[in-house]
């Protein structure tokens, strides 16, 4: 981390600017007129009983809420009417407007109520994740095997699982299910087997089926496999993977997941894992998700919920696509802003090729690790080029997860095709990871308009193996940020969890440093490929106003102007200036949803 940026909100020549306006612009004055008119005019008077809630919500120490307008502009203040953003300012300015000139003055004869944050922190738009599973999330809380080190850890954190839960303890035909585990980080090689599950006497005998952390491969005990049998030789766009005899050996890659069968979660299930997904949203900041569809049956739940009720986060839904399905860009009707701007299920989400952790990326050229094979698609190109322009078409963004070189090429390939002629700013086509591409694909990712929605803390997790895999030239080409923005691309950024840590703050902080949380990289403590850096003005941008425009909503949502959302988060301490290593110590104090706090921190002991 250079010393400028240590020092400065960013490191480029733009500035965060403090706007504190001396009178009442009649453009501002209007605006103020025209929100409180939409929200007394042609209501039930009875309604005057219960006015909306409205409050100003100031530093104490001057300029420190980050609007992330087009100025990157700072000020002190933001005032709240109901749902909305209806003033900001300095503190001086707004109270002599809203107490004066408001309406909510008028009619109710009451000051506008100022609520100060603390000493230190600042105030943020909401934070959006880019790219997330909500309930996949939710499952893996239930028996959570990340950060294991060894295969042998993992299946005694599965022992011990069974051995805490009485009804699985006493009924071995009850599936256990928990994911999360990673065997890049563990010493030995190759992949955990069933064998490995089997050995243990409290697991033997049971259905077990554990996800990977990329959510690209399942292990599976062999009552599990036994269950699913007989399977097919080969897998289009999957592999099982055997022993030197055919057997599967327990576990399966990609498109081979699906031959795995366990029971459906029930209603209840789900439930609980979307609760406990939208609890830990919203103590991170989290105001707004996109969930990026790897199951079909998350969004019909979404869909279920919002019926029963307002739902609790801002959900952007992918809708998943399988291509043995027949066509239905041009039969379904897209959800936009439904249920109170809750829940918006606009796009597709298609699987082009697998993961680089498990080694299933489509590159051009065979792993440096395992020359056999360059990974594969898990689909047929042809596909991408029937599909994409019907659903474009149809008016739906298409959102395609590509990893490897090769996927990214394809998928551009097909992009580019679908996309002459049309308005692309209209139709939003997303690369969902975009983790690897050609010099020449970056550039053409920048001239078509793609939007590359990336996930910061991949890079720094990737970063201890990923030379291995790919060799000492192509990683080079392995999560290029700023390679991706200087060739003229738009991005967006996201974390994948549970994949990775639901935590935005860990995405802001691998962004701007690239390099693990105890400061080490493979290149040392300057970071891992420090060039690829963003700024923290890029940074943050990334995970409010660009999800904004990645899902259609930057008119409503993604910073803090007047007429917008009142989604917005409060944070202990300013992340655009302290020293990086400071940034994962910050907590979230507060955040809040349309003008209403969801979240606030208790004091610390």
């Amino acid at each position: 981390m250079s010393p400028s940026d240590s020092k400065a909100p960013n490191g480029n020549a733009h500035v965060y600017k403090a706007t504190a306006p001396t009178r009442l612009s009649p453009q501002l004055l209007l605006t103020s007129v025209a929100l409180l008119l939409s929200v007394f005019v042609f209501v039930d008077p009875r309604s005057f009983r219960n006015p909306p809630v409205s409050y100003a919500l100031c530093s104490k120490e001057g300029n420190k809420v980050y609007t992330v307008d087009v100025d990157n502009s700072q000020t002190q203040c933001i005032v709240v009417v109901g749902a909305f953003i209806a003033d900001r300012g300095s503190l001086s300015d707004i109270t002599e407007r809203w107490n004066k000139f408001s309406l909510d003055k008028l009619i109710f004869r009451r000051p506008l109520e100022v609520r100060f944050i603390k000493p230190g922190a600042i105030i943020l738009p909401g934070l959006s994740d880019s790219h997330a599973h909500i309930l996949e999330y939710g499952a893996t809380q239930q028996l959570p095997l990340e950060g294991t080190k060894t295969v042998q850890d993992t299946v005694a954190r599965v022992r011990d699982f069974i051995l805490a839960n009485p009804d699985i303890l006493n009924d071995t035909s009850k599936f256990v299910i928990g994911g999360g585990w990673d065997h890049t980080i563990w010493p030995s090689s190759g992949w955990p087997t069933s064998a490995h599950l089997d050995e243990d006497p409290v697991i033997r005998g049971r259905p077990v089926i554990l996800q990977s952390k990329d959510c690209h491969a399942l292990w599976a005990s062999s009552r599990a496999i036994k269950a699913s049998m007989p399977f097919p030789d080969e897998v289009d766009g999957g592999v099982i993977v055997r022993d030197n005899a055919g057997n599967p050996t327990g576990v399966f890659l990609d498109n081979a997941q699906e031959l795995l069968k366990q029971p459906e979660p029930t209603e209840v299930d789900l439930i609980r894992r979307f609760h406990v997904a939208v609890r830990d949203s919203h103590a991170l900041g989290l105001t707004s998700i996109h969930d990026a569809g790897l199951d079909p049956a998350s969004l019909a739940f979404f869909k279920r919920q919002l019926e029963v009720g307002t739902l609790p986060i801002r959900i952007y839904g992918m809708s998943y696509f399988d291509e043995n399905r027949e066509y239905w860009g041009n039969t379904t009707e897209p959800i936009i802003g439904a249920g109170n701007d809750r829940l918006t299920a606009r796009s597709v989400k298609i699987f082009a090729d697998g993961a680089l952790r498990t080694g299933g990326a489509a590159l051009y050229e065979p792993y440096a690790d395992n020359p056999s094979t360059p990974g594969f698609m898990r689909l047929d190109p042809e596909i991408l080029f029937d599909f994409i322009p019907k659903f474009l078409r149809d008016g739906w963004q298409v959102n395609v997860h590509a990893i490897g070189d090769r996927a990214n090429g394809i998928v551009l390939d097909a992009f580019e095709a679908s996309l002459k002629g049309t308005n692309v700013a209209a139709l939003r086509p997303r690369l969902e990871h975009a983790q690897i591409m050609t010099v020449t694909d970056m550039k053409r990712l920048g001239r078509l308009g793609v939007i590359a929605s990336v996930q910061p803390t991949h890079a720094i997790s990737d970063m201890w193996y990923a030379e291995d895999r790919l060799g000492p030239e192509r990683v080079k080409l392995l999560y290029a940020f700023r390679s991706l923005i200087d060739n003229g691309a738009r991005i967006t950024l996201g974390s994948d969890f549970p994949v990775e840590s639901m935590n935005p703050l860990s995405g802001f902080y691998a962004a701007i440093t690239r390099v693990s949380p105890d400061g080490m990289s493979p290149h040392g403590p300057n970071g891992w490929f420090p060039e690829q850096r963003l700024t923290r003005q890029e940074a943050l941008r990334g995970m409010t106003i660009d999800p904004a425009y990645a899902s259609f909503t930057e008119k409503t949502l993604g910073s803090l102007e007047i007429g917008k959302r009142a989604d917005y988060v409060v944070l202990s301490q300013d992340i655009m200036v302290i020293p990086p290593k400071e940034v994962l110590a910050t907590r979230v104090l507060m955040t809040a949803l349309d003008g209403e706090v969801v979240y606030q921190a208790s004091a610390p002991q």
